[in-house]
């Protein structure tokens, strides 16, 4: 049975929009906690009461005990729960073996971090850092990243480093979810399912975030039927949308960032097949341009209607089974 109502779903703010360096250099893990409490201020007073621990913004796999006993008090002081920490480009199997190495420590550390903050989850993945032309692109994602090479053994390390990563975890009571990314090991639905199969434990599961592959210019598998194979080993859920269309004449793809009840993926239905699957994981509402924090907060009261919704929808008809079955 689902703990949550459609109230109290843990629905956490990313902080993609919050750089990882301040306006004079400092980077954001050696700030004070001044610096801090300014950006978690805000996602309060946007009306989240959890927040996604986007490492982009701060790499709590880098704090000290002490800054983070710090940063607990600082969300302790503003209300704010944390939905899971997310740990962006530190790809365990990066290009570079000794990023690579680095990457691996720095997992490590972000699950103890998890356990300190009482945090339930850490999301990895397999994208590396963008490229120059990504960076320079008006969106990354419209230029090539980094891809994972056909190589059986880097895949078969990957599926170990994350295994042993997993049970390292487990043994804390800390959930891993694998975050789906384009050219990745995690880069298709059916990829990131032979992924968490072949790692083999029950706390390592799915980041089914489809809107990385939606955004592409070029195809991709329909939304429905990437959710309908990821859900059921799903733990956590990044969820944002984008316009996409195709001119069939050129065959040319549009893609821009939209706010989630507006793009391409159906969250209405996505919400519907992910309850249907049992999902009962945290969710983090996530945007790209503009007033990314006002979207995210647009998107978690679209995502509490629906749920408001559907869970009243489910509980009618779990009812209506009652009755019947008590029918003579």
């Amino acid at each position: 049975m689902l703990s949550w109502t459609s109230d109290t779903w843990p629905i956490g703010a990313a902080l993609l929009q919050y750089p990882g360096t301040l306006p004079d250099g400092t980077r954001t893990a050696a700030a004070g906690d001044g610096e801090w409490a300014k950006v978690l201020r805000e996602v309060r007073l946007a009306g989240f009461d959890h927040v996604d621990l986007t490492d982009t913004w701060l790499p709590v796999g880098e704090l000290a005990t002490d800054r983070l006993h710090a940063l607990g008090a600082l969300l302790r002081d503003e209300g704010l729960g944390v939905s899971a920490i997310s740990v962006s480009r530190r790809s365990v199997v990066d290009h570079d073996p000794v990023a690579a190495a680095a990457n691996v420590a720095y997992s490590y550390r972000t699950v103890d971090a998890a356990v300190e903050l009482g945090v339930r989850t850490v999301c990895l993945g397999l994208h590396q850092p963008l490229t120059p032309a990504q960076q320079t692109a008006t969106w990354f994602w419209h230029e090539p990243g980094a891809a994972d090479p056909d190589d059986p053994e880097v895949y078969r390390h990957a599926v170990e480093t994350f295994r042993q990563l997993g049970r390292y975890a487990a043994e804390r009571g800390v959930l891993l979810s694998l975050e789906m990314y384009e050219d990745t090991y995690l880069g298709t639905a059916d990829s990131c399912v032979r992924m968490v199969t072949d790692i083999g434990l029950e706390n390592v599961g799915i980041n089914p975030d489809v809107g990385n592959l939606i955004r592409l210019h070029r195809p991709v598998e329909d939304w429905r039927t990437q959710f309908g194979k990821m859900l059921p080993y799903t733990n956590y859920m990044h969820v944002k949308n984008y316009f996409r269309d195709l001119d069939v004449a050129t065959g040319a793809y549009f893609s821009a960032p939209a706010p989630l009840e507006l793009g391409f993926i159906n969250y209405r239905a996505v919400v519907d097949m992910a309850l249907e699957a049992g999902f009962d994981g945290t969710f983090c509402v996530e945007h790209y341009g503009g007033d990314g924090l006002s979207v995210a907060a647009r998107n978690r009261d679209y995502l509490r209607t629906i749920l408001a919704a559907k869970l009243s929808l489910r509980g009618d008809r779990a009812q209506d089974g009652l009755q019947t079955a008590g029918a003579v």
